[in-house]
């Protein structure tokens, strides 16, 4: 699978995924590019598979890769037990028309 680079230096796209994700966790569903919409798609699903795992070592796991404390907790108490008895594709991506200021390709990414 080719990895999206997204004009960033590698650094820089980890902390930008790291907070688009998060972001995505504490809101419920966040609005950016359909490029990072799509890179952050796996990344949150496999955040949702940790809150299903629901063991210490998972929980670390997480909390090393989300920036916020209170994102590991609602990962874990609100989000993982709503998706329990589903295998997979916890997000949707759907297309929401051109940015105004660029015209770039926008994307609204939310939980399922």
């Amino acid at each position: 699978m080719r990895k999206r680079k997204l004009g960033r230096t590698s650094g820089h796209r980890r902390a930008l995924l790291r907070s688009l994700v998060t972001s995505l966790v504490l809101a419920g569903r966040i609005e950016t590019t359909e490029a990072k919409a799509k890179t952050i798609k796996p990344l949150a699903d496999k955040m949702v598979t940790l809150g299903k795992r629901g063991d210490l070592h998972a929980r670390r796991q997480a909390a090393a890769f989300l920036l916020q404390p209170d994102a590991v907790k609602r990962l874990f108490d609100e989000l993982a037990p709503k998706y329990g008895a589903r295998n997979g594709g916890y997000t949707r991506v759907v297309k929401a028309g051109p940015r105004r200021g660029d015209a770039a390709p926008m994307a609204i990414i939310e939980w399922v």
